[in-house]
């Protein structure tokens, strides 16, 4: 018998106008609702129907990964710095992380993520190869000091998390662990009704060899990924990659340096000279680790920064200021060219080939210079892909233009390797009698945001509109007003409970059959079955919460329908 689930008993409270600080559509309806409620900036209670939704995804998470083979586990929360420390992440994470001390001075956090402790799980308990593989995970929740948490659950500074981690001897098992997450997590999401796209992306400071995350296109989505329509292929931003060819600079003339004067943007440059913007070269000073660095891109190109971060990951890369320029005559502030930097690293995009020519600064105050030639008048030190990409660029896989969508970030799945187990000297005795260093797989997937996420992509005009697997109820069942129409809808509630069916029955006494029928809608409960005005026939209206399609059914008819 499946939980009938009485409004009239039932602590919720629904919203006719949006919360003043609402953004994102899932932030409107989840609170409108009456799914979740705000504590203080990214930090939210789940009520009882959200945490029904959420409890219905970690189901479905657990379905599957225990389908694989992987094993349950539950990890503490408040964990010490010294494995963190251990890693580097103590200090990687910076002001994301939540640092505390206890009474007597220890320092502790609250986990972002936990591979530090799972490696060191395993350390202890797998001595032999013959105790691998193993794949554990766990459904908790994770804190980050977000800046600006904001869009309600989809970025909080708490919020749920299915971590899990493979541990094997050989890479090959490792491949074998990452597939079968992969196929897991195309079940999950399957089943959740989400649309989502696999896509390329980079490790970052995670480290290791292969990296995908699984993104749900969404208008509230944080995260740009390009998709092909000619091919298959997808990625982040942060993970395309342009190629070119070098080519011939034989026919380029010599230096030839130009006065322009109040020239010190790339604008002002292309309109002194009457050349376009992508015939100027670009150089962006940044810090990487405190050393300054000139990053070369076409003119016409703005630098990603979040894609460079990610591409010298650990290092910190920050942009310079005006300190940084003092005792430095050799950086001239809006002038600087790759010719004659000394003692500063340069990396370039692609697209700054061997034999292209530019217009770049001069390194004097005032002054571009022109036919400065790649790799004639100044070397590469290190060429990344760094350009914020734009629609229109070529596929690299097909060359066809490419689109750019936003998306949630539901998953993402990375080849670790031997990075944290060799942090932790996570050695297994292997078969020759030896050590063997274990390899490991990080899958995550973010449970409370999925319930953003299908909010966002199923929601209408009227209100919330789950997929079967996850919604709170199967069947929301109203009593459109009078005593008989009650009477008749806690029987067919009843009915439908002892059959197997969750119910949600609007069974309040003296709510409008207006408000009712709006709240049914802003729930969101697949089916909506009602007991209106045929009620004295034994009558009652089917209606679909997704298609509007209605249909007019005896209590038989509607039980045998609603269980089928």
């Amino acid at each position: 018998m499946a939980q009938v689930q009485r409004m009239s008993r039932l602590m919720v409270k629904t919203l006719r106008d949006d919360p003043a600080d609402a953004e994102t559509l899932s932030h409107k309806l989840l609170v409108r609702a009456g799914y979740v409620r705000r504590n203080s900036a990214g930090i939210w209670t789940w009520l009882p129907l959200g945490k029904k939704v959420l409890d219905n995804i970690s189901r479905v998470v657990r379905e599957e990964m225990d389908a694989i083979g992987a094993q349950e586990v539950l990890l503490p929360a408040l964990l010490p710095k010294e494995p963190y420390e251990a890693s580097g992440r103590w200090e990687e994470y910076g002001d994301l992380l939540f640092r505390l001390k206890d009474r007597k001075g220890g320092d502790y956090l609250l986990g972002p993520t936990h591979e530090e402790i799972f490696t060191q799980v395993v350390k202890d308990q797998c001595t032999s190869y013959k105790d691998l593989p193993v794949m554990l995970y766990q459904i908790q929740t994770k804190y980050r000091d977000e800046a600006r948490p904001r869009s309600g659950v989809l970025r909080g500074r708490e919020f749920q998390m299915k971590d899990s981690y493979s541990f094997d001897t050989t890479d090959e098992g490792l491949e074998q662990s990452y597939a079968l997450h992969r196929e897991a997590y195309t079940r999950i999401f399957a089943r959740l009704g989400l649309d989502y796209r696999i896509v390329s992306a980079v490790s970052g400071a995670m480290g290791g060899s292969a990296s995908e995350e699984f993104l749900a296109p969404a208008a509230a989505g944080e995260d740009t990924f390009v998709d092909c329509p000619n091919c298959e292929y997808a990625a982040n931003t942060e993970a395309v990659t342009f190629s070119t060819g070098p080519e011939d600079g034989s026919a380029h003339g010599p230096v030839e340096e130009l006065d322009t004067p109040d020239t010190p943007t790339i604008e002002s440059l292309a309109e002194f000279l009457g050349v376009p913007a992508s015939a100027t070269l670009k150089n962006l000073l940044v810090k990487v680790d405190g050393e300054i660095t000139a990053v070369g891109v076409p003119g016409d190109r703005e630098v990603d920064l979040g894609k460079l971060g990610e591409h010298l990951a650990p290092a910190v890369v920050e942009l310079v200021t005006a300190e940084d320029f003092v005792g430095r005559p050799d950086l001239v502030r809006g002038y600087v060219g790759p010719q004659g930097l000394a003692k500063v690293r340069y990396i370039a995009d692609p697209r700054i080939a061997p034999g292209t020519a530019w217009v770049t600064g001069a390194n004097k105050a005032d002054t571009h210079a022109r036919n400065v030639v790649c790799g004639r008048d100044f070397e590469v030190d290190d060429y990344l892909d760094v350009v914020v990409v734009e629609p229109g660029d070529p596929c690299p896989s097909c060359g066809s233009d490419l689109k750019l969508d936003r998306a949630i970030e539901i998953g993402h799945i990375f080849q670790l390797g031997r990075k944290y187990a060799d942090t932790f000297q996570l050695d297994v005795l292997g078969q020759q009698g030896k050590p063997v260093r274990v390899t490991m797989g990080s899958y995550g997937i973010g449970v409370s945001r999925a319930v953003a996420a299908l909010a966002e992509q199923t929601a209408d005009e009227q209100g919330l509109c789950w997929p079967a697997e996850v919604a709170p109820a199967d069947v929301h069942v109203v009593a459109a007003g009078k005593a008989l129409q009650t009477e008749l809808a806690l029987d067919v509630s009843g009915k439908l409970g002892a059959a197997g069916i969750r119910v949600l029955v609007d069974d309040r006494a003296g709510v409008s059959p207006g408000v009712k029928f709006t709240d049914a809608e802003l729930i969101g409960v697949p089916k909506i079955l009602v007991a209106g005005r045929r009620s004295a026939e034994g009558v009652v209206e089917l209606k679909d919460r997704r298609t509007g399609e209605r249909e007019e059914l005896t209590v038989e008819e509607a039980v045998a329908r609603l269980t089928a």
